[in-house]
């Protein structure tokens, strides 16, 4: 009998490639990306070996290479709180229709959509229902799960919704929760370490403390709310790539480093960071959180292989009953 060949996947609206990575380390092999941010084409091209396709607009469904699994983290903004929540009428919104077309063109056996949590109650539920009613017209089984990636391994409190798909019925369940995380130590990096310049100014550091109300624990990510509250937390909020520069920070002192950040998310620290700070934020908050995605992947494939594994069977029988027959 011949091995099975590596499931395929397609990186779309890739970003730095958070996805690409959690499924090729369960053996999975990309055949196409396309990502339009040129500080995130460069840190993939870095660390993948491969520059991008651009815009997605530029490419016909039908020139998509053959997959068995499409990913994509389309563009959040048009559904989150810190954008104008315009949905589909912002014209990102209407990237999701680029994934259906090429769903439809190129029907792969299953994918992984991530969006913002809130893209489930945005305009009272109808842009959720027009996405998952299209996706079930394409003969899709359809589930969907808020996650949140302090549940997965890493000191980020970061919730995202999850939408998983596969062409045939197939017994398929989200991943519990590990029920601990990465203590927030181990992904710090040491204040001597840290060049000055992401440490903040003494006249914001007094005005961060006068705002804290309990004894800050150590150490800690401090963060600051829409209304100006100041919560300091032995995990980090959400990363977000439109937060101000001291949205988030260290024991109350310092910004985050572009390290740190991505080891938020999950990213190993041979991943190659080689943008600018400004980008390197952007792109972190952008990002997908690897051990997230690699624990959905790893029932997503699990399904798939006990989804072969009973239609082989059934196939044998159906075979040997065959023979039978011809025998009598």
């Amino acid at each position: 009998m011949n091995e099975p060949r590596a499931c395929r996947t397609i990186d779309l609206f890739a970003g730095v490639g958070g996805m690409r990575l959690a499924f090729e380390r369960l053996g999975c092999v990309n055949v196409f990306s396309s990502e339009i941010d040129d500080a995130a084409r460069k840190v993939y091209q870095a660390n993948f070996g491969e520059l991008p396709f651009g815009d997605i607009n530029d490419v016909s469904p039908n020139d998509i290479p053959d997959h068995d699994i499409l990913l994509a983290g389309f563009p959040c903004q048009p559904f989150s709180i810190a954008g104008k929540g315009l949905g589909f009428a912002d014209t990102r919104g209407t990237l999701f229709f680029n994934i259906e077309a090429i769903l439809s063109a190129k029907r792969p056996f299953a994918f992984l959509l991530e969006n913002v949590k809130r893209l489930a109650t945005h305009d009272g539920g109808r842009t959720f229902a027009v996405i998952l009613h299209r996706l079930k017209e394409l003969g899709y089984a359809v589930y969907h799960k808020v996650l949140n990636s302090l549940d997965f391994g890493v000191p980020q409190k970061r919730e995202r919704i999850y939408i998983v798909g596969f062409r045939e019925p197939i017994h398929f369940k989200f991943p519990r929760p590990l029920g601990y995380h990465r203590p927030l130590s181990e992904v710090l990096e040491k204040d001597e370490d840290v060049p000055a310049s992401y440490f903040v100014s003494e006249r914001l550091k007094a005005k961060r403390l006068a705002a804290v109300k309990v004894a800050p624990p150590v150490p800690s990510v401090w963060h600051e709310n829409i209304g100006g509250n100041v919560s300091p937390l032995p995990f980090s909020c959400a990363l977000r790539a439109s937060g101000s520069y001291n949205y988030l920070l260290v024991n109350g002192v310092r910004r985050l480093t572009e390290r740190e950040m991505f080891r938020l998310q999950g990213f190993p620290d041979d991943f190659v960071i080689n943008v600018p700070y400004s980008h390197a934020r952007k792109l972190a908050g952008n990002s997908v959180t690897v051990p997230v995605v690699e624990a959905i992947a790893k029932e997503m494939l699990r399904a798939m292989r006990d989804k072969m594994k009973v239609e082989q069977r059934f196939w044998q029988t159906e075979l040997f009953a065959n023979d039978v027959e011809q025998a009598i």
